[in-house]
């Protein structure tokens, strides 16, 4: 694990160190960080303390202070950590400038999947994370979905270990980062076609040395949007404006 966690904090210092975080916001779906003009998200934390003992304290650390939280286990400062280190990382990204938007028919994580499924015909996919609308928009395709919190159709992320060797194509939520599970969701799909894919993504063409085929993360459209989704307590309302999905294949 050391190693790709070493590798974002090199990459992250190599672009600021010193420059102020602006703000910090934890929403109920999204965590949100501001560094200069930038905005960087992660998945927010599923159960977090009613009170944080650093309230108040996050807005105007040096970035260099905040992204190595990302090595933290509790939930909470993990995902202030990757929401700073994606808002260091993305802001001047030529990785996210090369990307190319994804606006098919259906929208936000779907848009993703509806991008890839010609290709998965007598594949056998696997998708990390429950996607609401998915079993709908891939009605014709099975596929297994691991989940850590399963629903009607899911199996047990714990499953990954015996049936994620199996597969073809594997889709993993980036936010898989800040709960430490991508290094071995990535050693488990060495084999396979890897999307790695959410607003959580950090933009650098080096994933590849991990096993990571394509990047499929966002883009922001609407700073401004965006703040008020995140701060309000929106999930995917964060897609209907604020933000879009792109593209970026790495095996050329």
């Amino acid at each position: 694990m050391n190693g790709l966690y070493d590798w974002l904090l090199e990459h992250a210092s190599g672009v600021a160190r010193e420059e102020p975080v602006e703000r910090v916001c934890l929403g109920l779906s999204w965590t949100l960080a501001e560094v200069g003009d930038s905005l960087g998200f992660a998945f927010g934390p599923r159960q977090v303390p009613r009170t944080l003992s650093w309230a108040g304290t996050l807005g105007g650390q040096a970035c260099e202070r905040l992204y190595p939280w990302l090595r933290s286990w509790n939930t909470a400062e993990s995902a202030v950590g990757l929401a700073v280190l994606n808002a260091v990382i993305n802001r001047a990204s030529p990785c996210l400038r090369q990307a190319q938007p994804l606006r098919g028919e259906a929208s936000g994580n779907l848009s993703v999947f509806e991008h890839f499924r010609p290709r998965l015909d007598g594949q056998k996919v696997a998708v990390i994370g429950h996607y609401p609308g998915l079993a709908q928009l891939w009605q014709d395709l099975p596929y297994r979905c691991f989940e850590r919190e399963p629903q009607d159709g899911d199996l047990p992320d714990t499953a990954v270990e015996q049936l994620l060797p199996e597969a073809d194509w594997v889709f993993i939520t980036a936010s898989s980062l800040a709960n430490k599970t991508l290094p071995r969701l990535l050693e488990l799909s060495s084999h396979a076609q890897v999307v790695l894919m959410g607003p959580s993504l950090p933009w650098i063409y080096d994933w590849r040395r991990f096993g990571v085929n394509y990047l499929a993360g966002v883009r922001v459209q609407d700073a401004r949007a965006a703040r008020q989704v995140v701060a309000e307590g929106g999930g995917t309302r964060l897609f209907a404006g604020p933000v879009e999905y792109a593209l970026l294949g790495l095996d050329s």
